[in-house]
């Protein structure tokens, strides 16, 4: 596992509501192909897609412009006052915004867990936006064991005094799902965990996030509804071999449900694939070359004079 230095830019764009939101642009100089947005889990950042993001854009001939957000209230995206908006309807609509300041269409989208789900909602509520889609390590059926886990950390870790600590917390925490991780590499999962403050570990994330964990009130509901909206696209599942969060059941009936649904189980990691392997990325990189020239079936649901954010809140509760 190494982490390569290719360039990037910061860039930071300010949202409907007015918050100021950060990503990175790796560029693919003269690349045609089309450009991919990567979307993180839950409380997650940029720095988790910053090897697959240099590996697809300098893949010679089938390099391409990547994207990568940080969603309020992570990584260097301001938070919002009010942590109720810490939900994927909101983040679906930062996203969209991002996509019109960028001058984006027909973008792929990686998403990993959460991401997925946004890529999801922005697949029903703006088709055109959306070229084809990589779900890592989530579909419409979330295992509860898995979201109790993340219940449990999620906000509620007091923060690592050194890096260190930062790195044993790491282990302890992912070993068992992610046996194949070398004992060096820790550190760097650490520090995409974290940001950092004069030298030592910083949060990521606003702690308020896990008030939003209120799936412990009672399950979570399946959204195979949602997941229609994915059938006019391209759609690569990639599931992580000890996963909790994506069962091999749910997809199953998620081919039964697509036909043209292609799907990798990621050998040795839980939940979710940490893309950062040369097998994750070729296998990555080739499904996007595959597909580079699919366009999104047309929408046939006519939305009206139906607001975005309405019809985004529709759409996830469906």
């Amino acid at each position: 596992m190494s982490v390569m230095q290719n360039h990037f830019d910061d860039l930071f764009f300010r949202v409907r509501d007015g918050l100021k939101l950060h990503g990175r642009v790796y560029r693919a100089p003269a690349s045609r192909l089309r450009p991919v947005v990567c979307l993180p889990g839950l409380s997650r950042n940029c720095k988790d897609f910053h090897d697959l993001a240099c590996y697809l854009s300098a893949a010679g001939a089938h390099a391409r412009d990547v994207y990568v957000l940080d969603y309020r209230g992570r990584g260097q995206s301001e938070w919002d006052p009010d942590w109720k908006n810490y939900t994927v309807p909101t983040e679906a609509l930062d996203v969209l915004d991002f996509l019109a300041f960028a001058g984006l269409d027909h973008v792929a989208i990686i998403g990993t867990s959460r991401g997925g789900l946004i890529a999801t909602i922005l697949a029903a509520l703006q088709p055109a936006s959306v070229g084809t889609i990589i779900l890592n390590d989530i579909g419409p059926v979330i295992e509860t064991d898995g979201l109790m886990r993340i219940a449990g950390y999620v906000g509620r870790i007091p923060l690592p005094r050194s890096w260190e600590e930062a790195t044993a917390l790491m282990r302890d925490i992912n070993q068992r799902r992610f046996p194949n991780v070398r004992a060096e590499d820790w550190e760097l999962l650490a520090r995409q965990w974290y940001n950092e403050k004069n030298g030592k570990p910083a949060v990521s994330y606003d702690p308020k996030l896990k008030n939003t964990m209120s799936i412990l009130d009672g399950p979570m509901p399946a959204l195979w509804p949602q997941f229609e909206a994915l059938k006019r696209v391209p759609v690569l599942v990639l599931r992580g071999e000890n996963s909790d969060i994506l069962s091999r059941a749910t997809v199953e009936e998620m081919h039964r449900r697509h036909p043209a649904l292609s799907d990798l189980e990621v050998p040795g990691e839980g939940h979710a694939p940490l893309l950062r392997d040369e097998w994750s990325m070729q296998a990555i990189a080739s499904y996007l070359s595959t597909h580079d020239g699919t366009q999104p079936a047309s929408h046939s649901a006519h939305a009206g004079s139906v607001s975005p954010r309405s019809l985004a809140q529709r759409v996830l509760a469906s």
